[in-house]
């Protein structure tokens, strides 16, 4: 059964948040909540995600067709997914594995010829 678009939005906030949260926790030492500039990260990241009008055809910002981020907060979205991504199936591992296989489906789904 689908997700509701509701529901599928506050899924993707909650992994981005996950994945700000174990970077900030690494790089910058933060045991309760988010370092200022990784709650502002997060705060963007959750407002993108809010208003994001391709919601209902993409699986992960990754498959969208335009980046709507800001090319400061790309960036610095990009380090937290390249620090935090391989080290999510240690911290959430269902959650890790559900993304793959979503992530897959979707390239799939992508290349398919119409």
């Amino acid at each position: 059964m689908p997700l509701s678009l509701s529901d599928k939005r506050e899924r993707e906030k909650a992994m981005v948040h996950r994945m700000i949260a174990l970077f900030c926790r690494k790089h910058h030492g933060s045991s309760s909540g988010l370092c200022p500039d990784c709650a502002a990260l997060d705060n963007y990241a959750k407002s993108r995600s809010d208003n994001c009008p391709f919601m209902e055809t993409k699986t992960f910002c990754s498959n969208c067709r335009i980046h709507c981020y800001k090319p400061d907060m790309r960036e610095k979205i990009r380090a937290v997914m390249r620090f935090a991504g391989p080290r999510m199936i240690f911290v959430n591992p269902g959650a890790t594995i559900r993304h793959l296989i979503e992530s897959i489906k979707e390239k799939r789904r992508l290349k398919k010829p119409l």
